[in-house]
């Protein structure tokens, strides 16, 4: 006897012997994941938050009032800069932008383990190589491509605005893509800092030390036996660096033209290959 609501039995799939049912095949195709994937939920992720926004705006902002104030300012003030070249200028709003760049490549590791997201990255792709490959590609991209547009837009509205001694084509290119390129690098190395810290706030900090202590700590060694230490830390710290790159460094002595550039990529990749053992071998 059957009720209202019995329903109807809904017989058994055919399989390959006899009647009986075999395994399931989902209709959706399956394929394996790859690196694409990851850069795809990566950039999803990175775009989407608001501190992709605030910190890249922050650093547009930095380059472009900065580096037109400083011009207006000369213009006003100084009547010939000289044998400087206008486009020199630049540094002034690079140095302070690039703190912005190093947030934003902490928090994009760090903020993850902040909320637990870090959990949910791991499940969808055990890969912990490639989770910080992804990362690193789609952050190194972003913060190139806005830096080396937002340095050449400023060297060519100074140019504009000041008359000085032309630039040459090489001092053109380390200022606009060897500036992009070191500066999105510095942010590599403050996110691979934020991959071992797991720490935003404390990642951070540390990065800012790195950036302006070693600069700090020379300025106030005055004695003789300290000026050796003195020299290197004004020759190797990261604002001497950048000057480099636009023909204004600090010192007469020290790395030159695309020298800084490759400092800063060794250092870097010794990081990155820490920041992969550490996320590896340690619990999300």
């Amino acid at each position: 006897m059957t009720t209202p609501h019995a329903q109807k039995a809904v017989p058994p799939r055919p399989g390959p012997v006899g009647g009986s049912p075999g395994p399931y095949e989902s209709p959706i195709p399956i394929r394996r994941a790859t690196l694409g994937d990851a850069i795809v939920s990566e950039w999803t992720k990175i775009r989407s938050v608001r501190s992709t926004v605030w910190t890249l705006g922050v650093l547009i902002i930095l380059m472009v009032g900065v580096g037109l104030l400083t011009s207006f300012t000369i213009k006003a003030t100084v009547a010939d800069l000289g044998r400087e070249p206008v486009i020199s200028l630049g540094f002034f709003g690079v140095l302070p932008g690039s703190i912005c760049v190093i947030t934003l490549g902490v928090l994009t590791v760090s903020s993850e383990y902040g909320t637990g997201m870090i959990r949910t990255t791991l499940t969808a792709c055990p890969s912990r190589g490639r989770v910080l490959t992804a990362k690193a590609v789609v952050f190194f991209l972003l913060s190139f491509v806005i830096t080396t547009v937002t340095a050449a837009l400023v060297a060519v509205a100074q140019t504009a605005i000041l008359d000085g001694v032309p630039a040459s084509a090489s001092l053109w290119l380390r200022t606009t893509v060897g500036v992009g390129l070191y500066i999105a690098t510095l942010g590599l190395f403050s996110l691979a800092l934020g991959a071992i810290v797991r720490h935003s706030a404390g990642a951070i900090t540390v990065m800012i030390a790195v950036v302006l202590l070693p600069l700090v700590m020379a300025l106030f060694m005055f004695t003789q036996s300290m000026r050796d230490v003195q020299r290197f830390l004004f020759e190797y710290s990261i604002p001497n660096q950048l000057g480099a790159l636009y023909g204004a460094a600090v010192t007469d002595s020290g790395p030159t033209g695309w020298e800084p550039l490759w400092l800063i990529l060794g250092t870097t990749a010794v990081a990155l290959l820490l920041a992969g053992v550490s996320l590896d071998r340690r619990d999300a």
